[in-house]
């Protein structure tokens, strides 16, 4: 069970990594370095679901670290 839990947080976790890496370079904290310069927008087409999926992956991963750890 400790295998396949580990083996699916390894998986998350490079998926997360890709997902991330994918994702544009002109939201969050860039914008106010000279990138965009409207600070206020809405998430659209693909930017919104490479959104949704980074907090699915992340909160995936958060929950088998926790369920890994109560089971050793």
């Amino acid at each position: 069970m400790t295998t396949f839990l580990m083996i699916a947080s390894i998986i998350i976790a490079i998926t997360l990594i890709a997902v991330v890496l994918i994702q544009g370079h002109s939201g969050g904290l860039g914008s106010a370095f000279g990138g965009d310069a409207g600070i206020y927008r809405t998430r659209r087409g693909v930017e919104k679901t490479l959104f949704n999926l980074t907090i699915v992956l992340a909160s995936l991963f958060m929950l088998l670290s926790l369920i890994t750890v109560a089971l050793q």
